[in-house]
Formats: C-alpha cells, sequence, structure tokens
C-alpha cells in the first residue's frame, strides 16, 4: 500500500504518523509520502516523522516532497488536511467576524464560508489529479469544513472516491467507552445525525445493550455542571438529544457574540502559538515520540479515525464509523444526494449509510438552512459566483443583515483575494 498525505507539513502529521505506525502491518503499507508547498515547514515535520518511524524500526518508507503528482502516482489512498492560505487566514477568518459582529470561527458561519471558498478549488484539483494517477484511491479529507467540502468533492468530482472525516464523532464515542470502562471506542454504535459541526446524538448502545440510559444521565449532569454547555440541562432533557459541541454556535449566539466583544486573543491566536512551540519541539533531534503539548492544537485521535477508516477500507472490515457521504435515501424526506454525517457501515466499497429516523422537526429546520447555505457555497467555489456567495451569506442563520451583506461579501472576497482567483475583488456582478 501506498498512501500520500497532502498538507504533510501539518502539525497534525505526527498524530498520523503514529496511526500508521501502529497499524501498518494490518495494512500492508510499504509507502508514505508527506507533501506540502512550505518545504522548510516540511522538512521540520517531516523530519520528525521520519524519526518516529526510524525509531519503530522502520516498518514502512517515508518520503518527503513538495511534488504532489509524484506522491499520489499509484496511491491507494490519500488524505488531506490542508490550509489554504496557513493559519493567518484562518485568523483572518476569525476577526472577519469580529468586524462584522458575526460569529469568528474557523468552520462556522462567515468564517466557515470564507474557508471553504479557498480550499473547495484545492480539494478539486487534488480530486482531478488523482483521476489521472491514481483513480482507484480513496480521498479521505479531514481539511475543514470537512462536511461541506465533502458535498463539494460528491457533487463536483462524483468519479473520485471520497469521504469526509472528523475527530469529533469518535471523541462522544470515547466519552461512553470510557464511562463504561470499555477499550475499543468503535464499539459504541451512536444514533448520531446531522452535518459536520452540526449534529445530534439519540441514543447509544454496545453490542446489543443499550447504554443510552447511563450516557443521557452523565450528559445531563456535565451540562448541569459546565458553564460551557451548549444548552442547559433542563432544556437539554426537553428536547430528549445530546447536542453536538457546535451547535453553541446556533444555541448560545448571543453569548458567544459577547465573548468576542469583550476581546482577548482569537482561538487561531493561541493556535499559532502553540503551533510555534510544537515546531520547535519537532526540530529537536533527540525527540523521536509524540509530544504532550500535541494535544493543546485541537484534533485529537485524528489518527484514530482515519488509519482506522482506512483499515476498514483496505481489509474489508465492515466496521461501523461516523462520515460524512452521501446518504443515499438512508434517512426518509431528504434528498438522497445530500452529505450527511451519519453512521456507515464501512468495508472494501466505501462507506453504506445505515438507515436512520429523521431528525425531530426543531433540528430538523437548522439543518436544512446549513445545508441550503452549504449547496450554494459549494457552488460559488466552483463558478466563482458573487451572486451565489451573497445568497450563500444570506441563507446562513448566522449570516448578516441584508442592509450589509453586500460589504461583509466585499470585506470576505477582498480579505481573501489572494486565494480566490475565480472572484473578482469588485465589480457589478453581486450589485
Amino acid at each position: 500500500m501506498k498512501v500520500a498525505t497532502i498538507g504533510g507539513g501539518s502539525t497534525y502529521t505526527p498524530e498520523l504518523i503514529n496511526g500508521f505506525i501502529q497499524r501498518h502491518e494490518r495494512l500492508g503499507l510499504r509507502e508514505l509520502w508527506l507533501v506540502d508547498i512550505d518545504a522548510a515547514r516540511l522538512e521540520t515535520v517531516g523530519g520528525f516523522a521520519q524519526r518516529m518511524v526510524k525509531a519503530a524500526g522502520s516498518p514502512f518508507a517515508l518520503h518527503l516532497t513538495t511534488d504532489r503528482r509524484a506522491a499520489l502516482a499509484g496511491a491507494s489512498f490519500v488524505t488531506t488536511q490542508v490550509r489554504v492560505g496557513g493559519m493567518a487566514a484562518r485568523r483572518g477568518d476569525e476577526y472577519l467576524g469580529r468586524r462584522w459582529n458575526l460569529v469568528g470561527q474557523e468552520t462556522t458561519g462567515i468564517g466557515g464560508m470564507a474557508k471553504a471558498l479557498r480550499t473547495i478549488p484545492v480539494i478539486l484539483s487534488v480530486a482531478r489529479e488523482m483521476q489521472e494517477l491514481c483513480p482507484a484511491a480513496w480521498l479521505v479529507n479531514f481539511t475543514n469544513p470537512s462536511g461541506l467540502v465533502a458535498e463539494a468533492l460528491q457533487r463536483y468530482a462524483p468519479e473520485t472516491h471520497t469521504i469526509g472525516l472528523c475527530n469529533g464523532p469518535i471523541g462522544y464515542q470515547m466519552r461512553v467507552s470510557r464511562m463504561l470502562g470499555i477499550e475499543d471506542p468503535f464499539s459504541v454504535r451512536l444514533d448520531y445525525l446531522g452535518l459536520n459541526h452540526l449534529a445530534w446524538i439519540r441514543g447509544a448502545r454496545v453490542g446489543e445493550r443499550d447504554v443510552w440510559p447511563e450516557y443521557w444521565a452523565q450528559a445531563l449532569a456535565d451540562a448541569a455542571e459546565s458553564g460551557l454547555a451548549v444548552a442547559p440541562a433542563a432544556v437539554m432533557r426537553e428536547l430528549g438529544v445530546i447536542c453536538t459541541s457546535y451547535l453553541r454556535y446556533y444555541y448560545n449566539t448571543e453569548k458567544v457574540l459577547q465573548e468576542q466583544r469583550a476581546g482577548g486573543p482569537s482561538r487561531a491566536d493561541r493556535v499559532i502559538e502553540i503551533e510555534g512551540e510544537l515546531l520547535q519541539r519537532y526540530r529537536d533531534p533527540d525527540l523521536n515520540a509524540l509530544p504532550e503539548e500535541l494535544m493543546l492544537r485541537g484534533g485529537a485521535y485524528y489518527s484514530t479515525v482515519a488509519v482506522q477508516l482506512i483499515e476498514a477500507i483496505a481489509t474489508d472490515l465492515g466496521q461501523e464509523h461516523i462520515v460524512n457521504t452521501r446518504h443515499g435515501g438512508a434517512v426518509p424526506g431528504v434528498p438522497a444526494d445530500w452529505v450527511m454525517e451519519l453512521p456507515c457501515v464501512v468495508g472494501a466499497s466505501g462507506p453504506k449509510p445505515l438507515p436512520t429516523a429523521p431528525l425531530p422537526s426543531f433540528a430538523d429546520g437548522l439543518l436544512r438552512a446549513v445545508k441550503s447555505y452549504e449547496l450554494l457555497t459549494a457552488e460559488a467555489a466552483v463558478k466563482g459566483d458573487r451572486r451565489l456567495a451573497l445568497q450563500a451569506l444570506l441563507a446562513h442563520p448566522l449570516g448578516p443583515d441584508a442592509d450589509v451583506a453586500l460589504d461583509v461579501l466585499d470585506d470576505l472576497l477582498e480579505t481573501n483575494g489572494a486565494h480566490l482567483p475565480q472572484f473578482l475583488a469588485h465589480g457589478e456582478q453581486a450589485r
């Protein structure tokens, strides 16, 4: 097996390397290629990765390159973890929201839209090259906004085998496994449905055992104790569901905005500091194991979900995973070609969504609004169409008022102009 990782200079990469080291025998992994456009950063992260592989007995060859085509040629799996514009662009996304008193967040609202517009053309170009150089390969995308990118891939590059992946669901499975003293989090089956970073949990099982009562009680207790809960315990009890963490931006919008207006650094500011510290650690020639500081970066357990998913396809495990893919009719009443985040049985032919009940109306309405935003954003990114971008802004529940929508759009396009050649930063198309 040959695997190519696009964005190999990411500070996440060592965790991914660790996952491949742990499972290389079951995968039959022979070559892992790390690709990045930043040669200096790739040398730092890749050098640490090479020391990790060497310390493990060199179970597979690790290649570092800035040549994406060389990495893709003959690959069986391609993982994408890119950040177009780097961390500076993420910071710009967050402060774009702050300027307009909108939620300033990497994947949700105006910031998520900006990131999607930058990212989708790049990921689609990877898919096109895969069709030429490794047409049978699977693309496992971890790049945010993961669900929206998966929607764009499956709509505009349907010939490429793609799956959208997030570490969020495994976090909830791991909470259940820790609560019950179960070693394997993948044995926890969640009744989980929604979009990436917009999902609800309605049940939990381990084998034939219904563990929802214990999990539900613990979730309510946590909500009662935490000031960071998505919704108060009393509200959750009435709704009958666990609201996943990113729903706080929708259910507690004013609280989020108050926190932003209070000032202080954004999450990107903090991550820039963490990444600087991590890169300094990675340069230590004696370091050959994951440093504890990596857990501060976010994205924990990325390797757990990514490598296990690859194993499920490569070895036809028929294992249940929560991924982003077209549900194909598994959710009654929802267009079959919509990408959703839901449990699937994953084997050699990829993910097969499991039939599930529709969401309750209060959640279904929000999901449909955000999905309409996703569809408009994906099309706008592909076509470079300002009118579609404006429609996406207005469709999003966290978008701007119509009175300032054109000004917000101009700000978004001007701020990201270097990374959005498909758009005219100025012009009459939207006006």
